[in-house]
């Protein structure tokens, strides 16, 4: 039998030494010296932990300003349609997931991409002759932001650099740069709709480049692109060999004068993962479901980007299987008029808040085509007293109680966004405090030049 034995040597006050030797079978083998550690706490958070961070939550925690106490706060600031009460779900949709719910049907682990029957009921409802799909090509997700992450992390490895949008939503940079992705920001063009500035993003595209981020409709901007716009960035996509993360949340949310243009349906060579779910559209933000669509009819993506984001899935194993239930049914069975009507109170409030902004002086609103948004061009010689679009929204919370987004949490200073699925009556109500306001700081040129010799 063999027999260990280890000898420990430390004499007077010097740090204690293991001399170490193993004797087996007769024989003595010497492991050599090694010097003591005294166990002690080192817990740090993580370097992803450090590298993550949400601009939008940092500049409005910055914000230290109270609002006025004797006007109610009107915020306007936050993307979720559920706030006020106004935009309720349909009742097929709760109906659906009370149905699923009682069923006790749905309370264990899906597999980790989702339940098989919920892929085929997802694949059906986007497929079309222009971008087929089957189940295989489905990965459900929790919610839209969870959609987005994976496909970056199989697209994109530290080091390499992905196009984002600027004005853009800034989860886009959040999750990028925990990842050690590099973030490179392409020009959206006011003057012409938010239109990308197609020569600009081209320019950004170097050997490590690993996606475009292409959002449609648009959130911050609630801009629509037109066809003829898509396929020149699909063409841009295709020369270059970049593939495309189609961020759709709010897909099918444009109002009736213009046509949303899944960018998958005008493509059969560029690979598109197209990033959606029932957030914005069935106004169910809570819920947490979303989807990557899988469009690769050239086999550009492969098995690899398929089993990549299977594994990715499996960090986590997929989302909620009471609302998986209930899928098909909310996807089949969930009434035209429902969205029709969702769409005319967004139409209303946007022209309603367009118009309004569009009369006051020192502010240009740029008129929205879908989403929930609007973004509205601060003319900040017009404000000198103000140095940024952060100071301007901070003394409006102060003096009028009405909370708007500076866009600078969107990497566009000098403009502001507003939300549009708030109830009529306080749209009005923020239009008005709005002006008054600007009435209150708004110079012309020979006083806004007055004030700056003042300084």
């Amino acid at each position: 039998m063999d027999s260990y034995l280890i000898q420990v040597n430390g004499r007077g006050d010097h740090a204690p030494m293991l001399d170490v030797h193993l004797k087996t079978n007769g024989n003595s083998i010497s492991l050599g010296k090694v010097k003591g550690r005294k166990p002690r706490w080192a817990v740090r958070a993580s370097e992803m932990s450090k590298k993550t961070f949400n601009p939008v939550r940092a500049i409005v925690d910055s914000m230290k300003v109270e609002p006025n106490p004797k006007k109610t706060m009107i915020s306007l600031s936050l993307g979720d349609p559920t706030v006020f009460g106004n935009l309720p779900t349909n009742d097929e949709v709760t109906r659906a997931v009370k149905e699923v719910l009682d069923s006790g049907r749905y309370n264990g682990y899906a597999p980790s991409v989702g339940y098989q029957s919920c892929r085929e009921a997802v694949a059906a409802y986007y497929n079309c002759p222009e971008a087929p799909l089957e189940a295989q090509d489905v990965i459900l997700t929790s919610g839209c932001s969870q959609a987005i992450e994976l496909a970056l992390a199989v697209l994109a490895n530290p080091g390499q650099n992905i196009l984002v949008p600027r004005p853009g939503f800034s989860l886009y940079k959040t999750l990028a740069l925990s990842m050690g992705i590099e973030v490179k920001l392409y020009n959206l063009l006011p003057e012409k709709g938010w239109e990308i500035d197609l020569e600009h993003l081209e320019s950004l595209v170097d050997e490590k480049t690993a996606c475009l981020i292409v959002n449609n409709p648009s959130n911050p901007c609630g801009s629509v692109f037109s066809k003829s716009h898509l396929q020149k960035i699909l063409a841009v996509a295709s020369r270059q060999c970049v593939p495309i993360l189609a961020d759709e949340i709010y897909g099918d949310m444009v109002f009736a004068d213009c046509k949303y243009e899944p960018i998958a349906t005008l493509s059969t060579n560029v690979p598109i993962l197209s990033c959606g779910g029932l957030a914005k559209r069935w106004l169910v933000p809570g819920w947490r479901m979303g989807w990557i669509l899988i469009h690769d009819r050239r086999d550009i993506f492969g098995n690899e980007i398929r089993d990549g984001l299977l594994r990715l899935s499996q960090r986590i194993l997929g989302p909620c299987t009471i609302v998986q239930g209930a899928l098909e049914r909310i996807l089949r069975r969930t009434p035209p008029e429902f969205y029709h009507n969702t769409l005319s109170i967004l139409k209303s409030n946007a022209d309603l808040c367009y118009a309004a902004l569009s009369a006051i002086p020192g502010l240009q609103p740029v008129r929205p085509a879908g989403a929930m948004y609007l973004m509205v061009e601060i003319e900040m010689e017009h404000f000198p007293e103000f140095e940024n679009d952060v100071e301007f929204t901070e003394r409006l919370i102060s003096e009028q109680s009405v909370f708007c987004l500076p866009a600078t949490c969107f990497e566009y200073p000098n403009f502001f966004r507003v939300v549009i699925t708030v109830p009529e009556e306080m749209i009005l109500e923020a239009c008005s405090r709005i002006q008054e306001f600007c009435e209150m700081h708004y110079q012309g040129a020979e006083g806004a030049q007055d004030l700056e010799c003042d300084k």
